[in-house]
């Protein structure tokens, strides 16, 4: 992964799609391919996409431009992208007894030095979100119902995400991730998930690998599947209240993992203790914000904790409350119609101030507690709308959004005071782009077995 970042004079824009042709031509390239292929699966399979039954494939892109106000140093900075160039499938095998779910993420050419995004960090980047692996998930499901009756089970192994906390923001609907990214999921790893369902309760378990991804073309380290674990458990009141499993819009989720030395892949950093708490409400049911095109809404509220330890002593305490929601109206009619969305997004989160390297947008790693500087406490509300023209195969959405950053410094003394590295108390970060699709992509991003959209 490339790791140097050019310095920008103050004002002066700094286009990465420019930067690197090369690697936009090759995007463009396999996503042409891509979105034929996806094409004629769409064309040759409808009806099974709609029921969930055969092969379902799907391309987007989002291209936009970033400016930030106020960024690290004080700069302001300007940088164009093509962000989340991401193929989704679903497909059946074994005549349908078992279900493959894989994302291809092609970040690591269209992003190697990150997007601005205020107050996130991970994986080694800070104001900066880092680009994620090619292979975003590849997991295998099988699941049962025991004599027929109401109790449903499933089994899930591969690549993917942990079943803790809340949705990958990839498919809600900001172009900026949050900064809680890393305290309220858990993804890209090793892992193997239990679930059972029964109409208004889920529960899942899973076993892992602790390790975070080292870069875009990383695996995680086989040798250490199983170091960690999580539970999740699921109510859905509203299918206890009308008696018709997935007829609830409304879900309440808790959460609890333990990671061993995830910032460390040798095992030698510190451990991490996670809860997460959380209900979510969708009018129409299972739909991704970002590509629903009915009369509908959305919303969101969590709250997730990360407990750094070494042993039985803890080091550091990152807490994080989020309350976002969207609401999605027709508007016009004919050519001219289509969906109008609009957002909102006020999260309240504490992050750690790594060691900078001399790119200040990168920060020393593996990660040990001696590199902690201090912890910021980031206050942001996000604003952001979208239009969304007739449903067709090919998805187009223009959309704008911003978003007001106000860190502060939780702990004082501090070594890093947020006002004087940034040079302003508060940061603007706005952007605007389009984002590109073809085919369903995934409901939600993570869910398997009797977690995901296939019923």
């Amino acid at each position: 992964m490339g790791t140097g970042l050019p310095r920008v004079a103050n004002h002066a824009p700094a286009i990465d799609t420019l930067l690197h042709l090369r690697h936009a031509f090759a995007v463009a390239a396999a996503t042409l391919v891509l979105v034929r292929a996806t094409l004629g699966a769409q064309g040759h399979g409808d009806h099974a996409a709609r029921t969930h039954d055969g092969l379902r494939l799907s391309a987007d892109v989002t291209a936009l431009a970033v400016r930030a106000a106020h960024a690290p140093e004080g700069r302001t900075l300007a940088e164009g992208y093509l962000a989340q160039p991401v193929v989704m499938g679903h497909a059946p095998l074994l005549g349908g007894r078992l279900r493959l779910t894989g994302t291809l993420n092609l970040e690591g050419l269209t992003l190697r030095r990150g997007q601005l995004t205020p107050g996130i960090y991970g994986e080694g980047f800070v104001d900066r979100r880092h680009p994620h692996t090619f292979v975003h998930e590849a997991m295998l499901s099988a699941g049962a119902r025991p004599r027929g009756g109401p109790l449903r089970l499933s089994a899930a192994a591969g690549k993917g995400f942990v079943p803790f906390g809340t949705d990958d923001p990839m498919l809600r609907p900001f172009a900026f991730f949050p900064v809680n990214h890393h305290l309220a999921q858990l993804l890209e790893r090793y892992v193997a998930i239990g679930g059972a369902r029964v109409p208004g309760l889920m529960v899942e378990g899973a076993r892992f690998g602790g390790d975070e991804p080292q870069g875009p073309w990383a695996w995680p380290r086989a040798s250490r599947f199983g170091e960690g674990w999580s539970a999740r458990a699921t109510a859905f009141p509203l299918e206890l209240a009308r008696g018709a499993a997935g007829a609830g819009a409304l879900e309440l989720s808790a959460s609890r993992a333990e990671v061993p030395s995830p910032e460390d892949p040798t095992g030698a950093g510190l451990d991490q203790r996670k809860s997460s708490l959380a209900a979510r409400w969708a009018s129409g049911g299972d739909a991704a914000p970002v590509t629903e095109s009915r009369r509908g809404g959305y919303a969101l509220l969590e709250w997730a904790r990360t407990d750094e330890r070494r042993g039985a002593r803890r080091a550091f305490r990152y807490q994080s409350v989020l309350a976002e929601a969207a609401l999605w109206r027709p508007v016009g009619a004919g050519p001219l119609g289509g969906t109008l969305s609009v957002a909102a997004r006020a999260e309240r989160t504490g992050r750690p101030e790594e060691e900078r390297m001399l790119d200040p947008f990168r920060t020393v790693r593996p990660h040990f507690e001696q590199n902690v500087l201090g912890i910021t406490e980031w206050r942001i509300l996000t604003v952001a709308a979208a239009l969304r023209p007739p449903a067709g195969r090919l998805r187009v959405a223009p959309f704008v959004e911003a978003a007001r950053a106000r860190p502060r410094a939780l702990v004082r003394p501090s070594v890093f005071e947020p006002s004087l590295f940034y040079r302003a108390p508060v940061q603007w970060t706005v952007a605007a782009g389009v984002r590109f699709g073809v085919g369903r992509p995934h409901a939600r991003m993570g869910r398997y077995g009797v977690a995901s959209d296939h019923r």
